[in-house]
C-alpha cells in the first residue's frame, strides 16, 4: 500500500506453484481414507487448512480499520485533497463499481459453480451442511435493498466488527480519519500515529501470513482433491476463466474507452509505456512493490507531471483495487452457486457494495483480496471454509488482478493529468527508455 514504511519486498510465486501440484498430487494419491498411523489424513488437510484461513480472517478488522483511517487522514490534510482529490477518487469508485458489475454479469452468465449435475458443492468438497447455509444466507437474503443501506450506518462499533459488517466500519474509519486531519497538534499527530502503526504492523503480519501460504495452499488443495477427486478441477477452471475473462473486458475494453473518451488520448499507447510496470506487478503480485517502477514509467515514458503522478499513484496503489473488486465479487458469487444459491437481488447488491469498498481497505501484496472475500462470505452467510477452493489458482489469478490494478491506477493519473490541462500525456508514440535508472 503506500504508506511509507510499509514492506513490499515481492512473495515468491514459485513455492506456492509448487504447494499447489504436490497438494494436488498428496490428495489423489491418499484418497479419502489415507492414513497414518491413527492420523487421518483428510482431517489433518483440514485441520491445517482451517487454521490458514482463520488467520487471514484474523487480520480483516484492525487492517481495513488502520489502512482506511490512515489514507483518509492523509488525504484530509493534503494540499490537494480539493480538486484533484475528488477527481482521483471519482474515478476510483466508478471505475471500481464498474469492475465489479463486469464480474457479476460474467458469472451469472456462464454460472461456473454449476455443471451438468447440478451444483458443484460435492465436487468442491464444500463440508457444510447446505440446509444450514441456505438457511444463513435466506436470513440475509430477506432484508431489502433499504435495510441493506441502513446497515451502512452501524449502531454499534464493536457489535459491527464481530459480525464483519464492513461497511458500517469503513464508514467509520472514513469519518475517524476526515475528522482526525482537522483536529489541533499536538493530538492530530499522535492519533495518526498510533493508526499509521497499527497499519505497518498490519501489514508485516499480512506479509507473515502470506508466506504461510504455500502450506496453506498445499493443505487445503490435498484436502480437497483426497475427497473429491479431480472433478472438481473443471469448476475452479472454469471459475477462473470467468475471472481473466472479467479483467480482459475491464483493462482491453472498459479502461480504453474512458482513455478515449475523457482523457481524449490514443488509448493503446498507454500499454507500452507502462509495460515495465505491468510484467513487474503481474511477477511480484504486489501493486506496493511496482509502485516506484509504475510513477517512473508514467512521468518518463507517458509524459505525465510529477505532481500529479506522485499524488495520484500512491493513492491508486492503496485504494485503488478494482480488479480484486472483481476477483471477490465473482468469487462470491461463485460459490453461492456452488451450493446451489440463487441470491436475491438484495444479497447481490450487499456483494457488490462490499466488493467495492473492502477492495478499498486491502494491502497492496499478494493475496490480500482472500481477506475481503472472507468479508463479502461473512456478510452474505456462505462458510468461510470455500475460501479453501479459491486457492487452488487464487496466486496466478493474484498475478493477472495485480497487473490491472496498476493499469486502471496509471489510466487514473493520465485522466487526472489531460483534466488538469497537461497536453503532452501520451501525444507521441512511446519510446522505449531506462525507467530503472
Amino acid at each position: 500500500m503506500g504508506s511509507a514504511g510499509a514492506e513490499t519486498k515481492p512473495i515468491p510465486v514459485l513455492p506456492i506453484l509448487i504447494a499447489m501440484v504436490l497438494g494436488g498430487l498428496t490428495g489423489y494419491l491418499v484418497g479419502p481414507d489415507g492414513s497414518i498411523g491413527s492420523v487421518e489424513l483428510v482431517k489433518l488437510f483440514d485441520t491445517v487448512g482451517t487454521m490458514f484461513i482463520n488467520l487471514l480472517k484474523m487480520l480483516i478488522v484492525p487492517l481495513i480499520l488502520s489502512s482506511v483511517i490512515t489514507g483518509v487522514a492523509a488525504l484530509g490534510s493534503g494540499p490537494d485533497l480539493g480538486r484533484v482529490g475528488v477527481k482521483t477518487l471519482s474515478f476510483y469508485v466508478i471505475t471500481t463499481l464498474v469492475a465489479v458489475l463486469i464480474a457479476l454479469f460474467l458469472v451469472n452468465a456462464i454460472e461456473p459453480g454449476v455443471d451438468a449435475d447440478g451444483p458443484v458443492k460435492e465436487k468442491l468438497a464444500l463440508t457444510k451442511n447446505a440446509a444450514e447455509v441456505t438457511q444463513r444466507v435466506m436470513t440475509n437474503a430477506n432484508k431489502s435493498v433499504f435495510d441493506s443501506i441502513k446497515e451502512i450506518v452501524p449502531a454499534n462499533m464493536v457489535e459491527a466488527a464481530l459480525n464483519l459488517k464492513m461497511v458500517g466500519l469503513v464508514l467509520f474509519s472514513i469519518l475517524f480519519g476526515f475528522f482526525l486531519a482537522r483536529i489541533s497538534q499536538p493530538y492530530r499527530d499522535n492519533v495518526y500515529g498510533f493508526w499509521h502503526g497499527v497499519f505497518l504492523v498490519m501489514m508485516q503480519m499480512t506479509r507473515f501470513v502470506m508466506l504461510l501460504a504455500p502450506i496453506g495452499v498445499f493443505a487445503l488443495i490435498a484436502g480437497i482433491t483426497a475427497v473429491a477427486g479431480v472433478e472438481g478441477w473443471k469448476a475452479i477452471l472454469l471459475f477462473g476463466l470467468c475471472v481473466v475473462g472479467g479483467l480482459l473486458v475491464y483493462g482491453l475494453i472498459a479502461l480504453p474507452l474512458l482513455l478515449a473518451f475523457v482523457a481524449r488520448v490514443n488509448p493503446w499507447r498507454l500499454y507500452p509505456a507502462m509495460a515495465p510496470a505491468l510484467l513487474t506487478a503481474f511477477s511480484t503480485a504486489s501493486s506496493s512493490a511496482t509502485l516506484p517502477l509504475s510513477i517512473r514509467c508514467l512521468v518518463r515514458r507517458a509524459k505525465v507531471s510529477e505532481r500529479i503522478t506522485l499524488f495520484v499513484m500512491p493513492l491508486g496503489a492503496s485504494m485503488n483495487h478494482a480488479g480484486s473488486a472483481l476477483y471477490e465479487c465473482a468469487a462470491a458469487m461463485f460459490i453461492a452457486q456452488a451450493y446451489g444459491l440463487h441470491l436475491t437481488f438484495a444479497t447481490q447488491f450487499t456483494v457488490v457494495i462490499l466488493a467495492l469498498v473492502t477492495s478499498m481497505g486491502m494491502a497492496g501484496i499478494p493475496s490480500a483480496s482472500l481477506v475481503g472475500i472472507a468479508v463479502i462470505l461473512a456478510a452474505v452467510g456462505l462458510p468461510a471454509e470455500a475460501i479453501g477452493v479459491l486457492l487452488v489458482l487464487d496466486r496466478l489469478l493474484d498475478m493477472c488482478r495485480t497487473a490491472v490494478n496498476v493499469f486502471a491506477d496509471a489510466v487514473c493519473t493520465v485522466i487526472v493529468a489531460r483534466l488538469e490541462g497537461e497536453t503532452e500525456v501520451l501525444a507521441t508514440p512511446v519510446i522505449a527508455e531506462d525507467v530503472t535508472a
